[in-house]
């Protein structure tokens, strides 16, 4: 990629990203995001926690979510996993919340689905209502499960991490540093992969996995700077003193907000780069070739002398 293109890249990046109206999406998965949160974490800690046992899987999780969120944001999604996990009595009740669990832990991904065929610009297809519904649940299940052996990478990681430095220590001091580059670099792989993920296999049309790559590091690195940006405004500013008893949850609700923008932002970079400079590159120059020849048509109709 030369220079002069990154500059075209991240005008129409940011051209489209007007023209599609991201805030009030982002707005509207970051309302879906807060009903699906602890279903999706549930069932991302019963996959993790089958290899790893499930308090390690939700301590990871929580320390996540406090380095993410800081300890307000983390208690409010700790206090919502543990209530919507309590067990039922009776088998058709554990049925009937099993079910209500698998589904609303698939609404966030289904309105990420609409916002994504948004920016992709997919037209809707005619389906059968029930086929499509039920078709785009199971992509938004496997997502939720997709979730759940990303964490149990992160999982074998640390731990393998952990185990490293003990036996380092003891060799050779100094090596903190050196291991937590290690941890910052695997937690930037982790999340390239997931935002990879997201923009290949949630749209409705074709994505080349060679388009998604560069948008999903884009996008994990600007999460990385986010994550910190959005820890110093939330620990210099006074969101949660300012709604009381609602602070933490005003707290949640602006850092999901917020990470929305950054997923979205990477969405429109991902499909302008696929159009400009990757797989759908030759698509947009024929087309663009076509209207630059069917406006000459338009513009020049024949002309005829007249006699003197």
């Amino acid at each position: 990629m030369r220079p002069h293109h990154v500059g075209s890249l991240l005008k129409q990046t940011l051209s489209e990203w007007v023209d599609d109206n991201v805030p009030a999406q982002a707005a509207a998965l970051a309302y879906y995001t807060l009903f699906s949160v602890a279903p999706m974490l549930i069932i991302a800690i019963a996959v993790a926690g089958l290899v790893f046992g499930q308090e390690a899987a939700q301590g990871e999780i929580q320390k996540q979510l406090q380095s993410l969120i800081g300890d307000a944001g983390a208690k409010v999604i700790e206090d919502l996993v543990a209530s919507a996990s309590k067990p039922r009595s009776g088998i058709l009740a554990t049925v009937v919340g099993l079910l209500v669990l698998a589904f609303a832990a698939t609404g966030v991904f289904a309105q990420l689905q609409d916002s994504l065929n948004t920016i992709w610009k997919v037209k809707k297809k005619p389906m059968n209502g029930v086929l499509a519904f039920v078709r785009q649940r199971l992509l938004s299940f496997a997502m939720v499960l997709g979730i759940g052996f990303l964490l149990l990478v992160s999982l074998v990681l640390s731990a393998a991490l952990s185990a490293a430095g003990t036996f380092l220590m003891g060799l050779m001091p100094g090596w903190e540093t050196v291991l937590q580059l290690v941890n910052l670099a695997i937690a930037f792989c982790v999340t390239t992969v997931l935002f990879a993920m997201i923009y290949k296999v949630l749209p409705d049309t074709r994505v080349a996995w060679k388009d998604v790559w560069l948008g999903a590091a884009v996008t994990s690195f600007l999460f990385s700077l986010g994550k910190l940006g959005i820890g110093l405004y939330l620990g210099k500013s006074s969101v949660s003193s300012a709604y009381g008893a609602a602070g933490s949850f005003a707290v949640l609700l602006l850092w999901v907000y917020y990470s929305s923008q950054l997923l979205f932002l990477g969405a429109e970079f991902t499909q302008v780069y696929s159009r400009w400079l990757g797989s759908r590159r030759a698509e947009r120059q024929s087309a663009q070739a076509s209207q630059e020849s069917q406006a000459a048509r338009r513009a020049g109709p024949d002309r005829t002398e007249r006699p003197a």
